[in-house]
């Protein structure tokens, strides 16, 4: 099999599982959270006045792929750049508003959004291999989603592709959003990723506090998390019982 199909096949398959295989790099992040709670002389900022905003520093790194997606969700259309497991989708090409700055805009926001929990580990050597697993899972899942995009939309995507960066954003030739922005739709489509970064970082620091026999629990964090649970959940009853979180055609 040549090497460009053989990317292709790779990069199907790690879009069917990119939901789930990136638990098994959390894991690894959790447990060796863990051993710098054991070992806290290892941290790097360690005794430095640094060291009580880090945690917080971390979730707005998070926070802000969080705001990456919900801008790009908030400006697309029904059936483009959702969360589909199955196959790839898009019954329109995206073009305009953050799409004309970066090919891949969710990837920068997944991206951001897994960095944080990297970071909290405060292993540098865990988060440049993190890096680099990330630039290799993904990179075979933006190529098989180029591949399916170039033969639905041909020379549109063609033309567009080659004057959009893939993942670091370029702003020279930025289009306003030819779609309005959905705070419905963000709603829908994003609670889980919000809820889950609080969830990951309200994780780290309990098991944190577990393992060194301490109690001194992080009650902002807890408090945020609680909030983006009890939030989760109110948006997932509003989406299954009834239509108010419903927009026509997005």
């Amino acid at each position: 099999m040549a090497l460009q199909e053989e990317l292709e096949k790779q990069g199907v398959w790690l879009f069917k599982y990119r939901g789930t295989l990136p638990i098994i790099i959390l894991l690894v992040g959790l447990a060796i959270y863990l051993h710098t709670a054991l070992n806290p002389e290892i941290f790097l900022l360690k005794g430095t006045i640094y060291e009580d905003y880090f945690v917080y520093f971390c979730i707005f790194i998070s926070l802000i792929g969080q705001v990456v997606r919900a801008y790009t969700v908030g400006h697309t259309p029904k059936n483009t750049s959702g969360r589909n497991t199955g196959e790839q989708v898009a019954d329109t090409l995206n073009t305009s508003g953050i799409y004309s700055t970066v090919r891949h805009p969710l990837y920068v926001g997944n991206f951001l959004m897994w960095l944080g929990p990297a970071l909290v580990t405060g292993n540098v050597w865990f988060v440049v291999a993190f890096c680099l697993f990330y630039w290799v899972y993904y990179e075979r899942i933006m190529f098989a989603e180029e591949q399916f995009l170039r033969r639905k939309f041909k020379d549109t995507y063609t033309s567009w592709a080659e004057r959009v960066p893939a993942f670091i954003p370029s702003f020279k030739n930025f289009e306003k959003p030819n779609i309005s922005f959905s705070w419905k739709k963000v709603l829908k489509k994003e609670k889980n990723g919000f809820a889950a970064i609080f969830i990951i970082f309200a994780l780290f620091d309990v098991l944190g506090q577990l393992v060194t026999g301490k109690n001194d629990y992080n009650y902002y964090l807890l408090g945020a998390c609680a909030f983006s649970i009890v939030l989760y959940i109110i948006l997932k009853i509003l989406k299954k019982k009834s239509s108010v979180l419903h927009t026509e055609g997005r």
